[in-house]
């Protein structure tokens, strides 16, 4: 058994005012910029390392701050974070098919906090199993424990995720507020009708940082799967069917993509969401009995337990969870309407989310929570329920199917999200010493705090900006690939609307790639294709696969050229730091115009003609962000030499 950094038989104070206030409002913080940065690009990272940074170097004003104080306050922040990934994966569909006219605050929140204090209580059963008896990974639990040790340079460190959010900020401000130069650049052409090409990148500095962040290889399958359906799927289905009159190019491939292609993604995510499970089908057995044996033997007294084993009693988890699906079950009648049926989805929908939480749990083991495949496992739930709906209630009140189906993998996805990112913060409370009890109470201080805010900031932005496909009203709607998908495929289901030889397709793409991986995995390649990134790719517009390739290749040349003789990258965390304030920067500046909109009716300004130099100014920009990080890290990893 590893030796914690704090020992067992040291108590140091943990959970504080200062370390619940501080963890409630970063929560708060990063919940809402996740939500406006999921919307926009489909895509949410961990907030982990800079809610530890962040939390160091506040705490520092204190005197009696410590390591696991530290620790409990990027606990509650990254859960609040998690749970906004949750929410904006499903819930906006039940917005963008009409059946909500705006995020109804009582409903939101209470699906947010059901699913998001399910997945709290879910994984307490499987912290031992996974973390302890599997030992699993978790590489960004160690990562986080890490930055937590070296706390002492919280306060240096600290200035790369400021300067990030500066940048990230006025880029914003520039592009959405000021309209100073176009989101996107992009080039399309149509010959003769019949032959089809495009390239597009989205100029946003913080998807390049989604790039970086996740590295080259996820950042190429992203790519892989863009390049599939635009260089390929896009101009095949153009040659056989001819372009449409009246329609420019760049609008041609869009309404391709939007009709027909982009269900290639569904069926790749269907697959890849059935392959985890099957993939996984011996150590999930493994962690599901011991999950349910620790439900039955209702756990040990935690009196008698050492202090970083001692987790909240089995009691409290099964009472806590008898409690939850009350609300759950009122939320379902309200779509459902017949109780047998309402109570039938309750209990499958409980059964699921443990289930789910456990492949989120184990996933995040192997490649962390950053690369966790809910939208697969959550696709593949709504898929199920939307037939298994379909079924029961018949047709005759489509729309109100469809939003049940959301409803119920709503609560799943924020069940699993949160289950995966509180089992690498478990983790990395169990490197530090932390107590796992205190660490479970205050990721539920994270989601409740986040759960308050996420309607909130929903409505702000919708109001601002609009949600789903762009429109004349709403030309720079936040697209929510993921909501909107989820809301194709269950309206597709009970409508008889969904392309299902697109869905078949992409299920054997995802086969293909799959059979890939596998002989990867056989010849022992570094390189891996887990089909998920690339069903990813495939359901995401282009130009946010392209920019999120760039980041790749920044990562991949500044960790080549970081590397001292010993092959061990010199320049510590600056990089993730800078990526990580630039996603928090554009985000958070984008709530801010959101509120200023919605709120205060502040109008966007009208923009400047700039000719030649408006249309690139964008991308001139891009590339001078893109050489500050650059130069910025290189420099750090000379200071360290």
């Amino acid at each position: 058994m590893e030796k914690p950094y704090i020992d067992s038989n040291t108590s140091l104070p943990e959970i504080t005012v200062k370390a619940v206030v501080l963890g409630a409002l970063l929560s708060v913080v990063l919940s809402a910029a996740n939500a406006y940065f999921g919307l926009f690009a489909g895509l949410t990272v961990s907030a982990s390392i800079p809610a530890a940074v962040i939390s160091m170097a506040l705490l520092k004003v204190f005197k009696n701050s410590n390591i696991l104080e530290n620790n409990l306050v990027q606990t509650a922040a990254s859960a609040g974070e998690s749970l906004a990934a949750g929410v904006i994966f499903t819930i906006p569909a039940l917005v963008i098919m009409g059946y909500w006219d705006e995020f109804n605050y009582f409903e939101t929140v209470t699906i947010a906090l059901c699913g998001g204090v399910l997945g709290v209580l879910f994984t307490i059963p499987l912290r031992n199993a996974l973390i302890v008896k599997e030992k699993l990974k978790f590489p960004e639990g160690v990562a986080t424990a890490e930055v937590l040790k070296t706390g002492e340079e919280g306060g240096k460190a600290v200035k790369y995720l400021v300067w990030g959010s500066l940048i990230g900020g006025l880029f914003k401000l520039g592009d959405s507020a000021l309209n100073l130069w176009e989101g996107t650049w992009q080039r399309a052409t149509l010959i003769n009708d019949k032959i089809y090409a495009y390239f597009g990148l989205n100029l946003s500095p913080a998807l390049v940082a989604v790039g970086y962040i996740v590295g080259l290889n996820i950042a190429f399958l992203v790519f892989l799967g863009g390049a599939i359906s635009w260089f390929i799927a896009i101009p095949a289905y153009v040659a056989i069917n001819g372009g449409q009159e009246g329609v420019d190019a760049v609008t041609l491939g869009g309404n391709v993509w939007n009709s027909q292609i982009r269900y290639l993604g569904v069926g790749a995510m269907v697959v890849g969401g059935l392959w985890a499970l099957i993939s996984l089908a011996g150590s999930l057995g493994t962690a599901f009995k011991a999950g349910v044996d620790a439900f039955k033997k209702g756990g040990t007294s935690m009196k008698d337990q050492i202090r970083t084993e001692m987790d909240t009693p089995m009691s409290w988890v099964l009472i806590g969870i008898g409690v939850l699906i009350v609300p759950i079950f009122f939320i379902y009648q309200s779509a459902i309407t017949d109780i047998g049926l309402t109570a039938t989805m309750t209990i499958i929908m409980v059964i699921a989310g443990f289930l789910f939480s456990a492949v989120a749990g184990y996933m995040a083991g192997l490649v962390g929570s950053s690369n966790n495949p809910i939208s697969g496992v959550t696709i593949a739930t709504i898929l199920s329920a939307s037939l298994l709906l379909l079924t029961l209630m018949g047709t005759g009140n489509e729309l109100a199917g469809a939003a049940a189906a959301i409803l119920i993998g709503a609560v799943v996805c924020c069940a699993a999200a949160i289950a995966g990112d509180n089992m690498q913060d478990l983790k990395a409370g169990h490197i530090l010493g932390a107590t796992p009890f205190k660490q479970q109470i205050m990721q539920m201080v994270g989601v409740i705090a986040g759960a308050l805010a996420i309607p909130l900031v929903l409505n702000s932005l919708l109001i601002a900006y609009g949600m789903g496909a762009p429109t004349e009203a709403n030309p720079e709607s936040l697209t929510a690939p993921q909501a909107t998908l989820m809301q194709s495929v269950a309206q597709g289901i009970f409508g008889g609307g969904l392309p299902w030889n697109m869905v078949y397709i992409g299920g054997a793409i995802g086969i293909i790639i799959i059979l890939i991986d596998q002989y990867l995995k056989s010849k022992g390649s570094e390189f891996r294709m887990p089909v998920l990134a690339v069903a990813v790719g495939l359901y995401l517009p282009f130009e946010l696969d392209s920019s999120i390739f760039v980041g790749g290749l920044l990562a991949h040349f500044l960790s080549k050229a970081t590397k001292n003789s010993k092959g061990k990258e010199k320049a510590g965390n600056a990089g993730l730091l800078l990526a990580s304030g630039l996603i928090t920067g554009e985000a958070l500046m984008g709530i801010g115009i959101a509120i200023a909109i919605a709120g205060f009716g502040f109008e966007q300004l009208a923009g400047y003609d700039m000719e030649m130099l408006y249309e690139n100014l964008g991308l001139l920009i891009l590339i001078g962000v893109l050489l500050f990080v650059y130069k910025s890290v290189i420099k750090v990893s000379k200071e360290e030499d």
